[in-house]
This record gives C-alpha cells, sequence and structure tokens, in this order.
C-alpha cells in the first residue's frame, strides 16, 4: 500500500456492556496515535450510512469485540456479501463493504480486527483485565500494519499458535 492511501478504522460496540466496547476503545487508541492518511470512527453499531465514508477510503479496518475468537485477537479479509437485516445490529462489516461498491462503486479492502472479549454484562463501563491485556496487543499489531501500509500481507504474516499467542513474521 503506497503511502497516499486512506485508511479508515471503525470500531464499534457498546462501552456500557463491559469488553462490548473494545471497538470503541481501540478506535480512540488509534485516534489518538495520529497516524497519518488513517482516519478513525467509532459508533455503537456500524450503519448503512458507514458505506458512504468507507467509499471514501483505500482500505478499511473494522475494529470489534469477539466473544467466541481467538486470542488474543484475530485479523481476517472481509468478503462483501449482502448479510443487511434489519435489528438492533442493522448492518455487518460484509454488508457495509457491499453496499459501498454496489452505491458508490468503492473498491477499497477491507478487513476485521477481531478482539478477544470475555464478559458482556450490562451497565459496567470497564473492560475485563484479560480483554485489556487483548486490546493492548492489538493495538501494538495494528498500529505496525497501519504504519506499514501492508494490511493484505498481514492476514497472511499473523500466525496463530496453539497457545493464543499471535506474532509477525
Amino acid at each position: 500500500m503506497s503511502e497516499d492511501k486512506k485508511i479508515l478504522v471503525i470500531g464499534y460496540g457498546n462501552p456500557a456492556r463491559e469488553d462490548d466496547g473494545l471497538g470503541p476503545a481501540a478506535a480512540d487508541a488509534v485516534a489518538g496515535m495520529k497516524l497519518k492518511n488513517v482516519t478513525v470512527d467509532s459508533d455503537y453499531q456500524l450503519m448503512v450510512e458507514d458505506a458512504a465514508d468507507v467509499a471514501k477510503h483505500d482500505a478499511v479496518v473494522f475494529i470489534d469485540a469477539d466473544i467466541a475468537g481467538r486470542e488474543p485477537f484475530s485479523f481476517k479479509r472481509v468478503k462483501p456479501g449482502s448479510s443487511m437485516s434489519f435489528s438492533t445490529h442493522s448492518a455487518t462489516p460484509e454488508g457495509v463493504v457491499s453496499l459501498a461498491q454496489e452505491l458508490f462503486h468503492a473498491k477499497c479492502e477491507a478487513y476485521i480486527l477481531g478482539i478477544r472479549g470475555y464478559s458482556f454484562e450490562m451497565y459496567t463501563e470497564t473492560c475485563t483485565k484479560k480483554a485489556r491485556e487483548n486490546l493492548k496487543e492489538a493495538l501494538g499489531f495494528l498500529k505496525l500494519i497501519l504504519e506499514s501500509g501492508g494490511l493484505a500481507e498481514a492476514v497472511t504474516k499473523v500466525q496463530c499458535k496453539t497457545t493464543g499467542n499471535r506474532s509477525i513474521t
């Protein structure tokens, strides 16, 4: 990815539900990094309107808490799909990317960073200790790939060990 490519980072989740706030917490941390050509957005959930923002960028990284994912995090490519629904979670990363392509002829790369969470209790605005540790590891990884622009390469370079540890080769 060349230096002039624009990257959008969207962290989403509900900070009032413990580890569900990992996405917004990650977005806040990335915003604090002040990385060149990186725009950051954060919200409770993805919406169809996000497709317009996605279309203005060359790449997008969606960040969300993952209740059943690998520890400490997973990183994978998002393939466009028509997985839109009309519920409290009205849009998925696949649906948002699909809309960006269909409505705005977007040709952006899309990825999801799923940070492993453990507890999603209502009205608790702090993440669990283990989720905060996972967030820290995910942010180190994310900073490295955002600075290098190597998003596509990161998908294949992230090694999933049986212990759940991750390393970049």
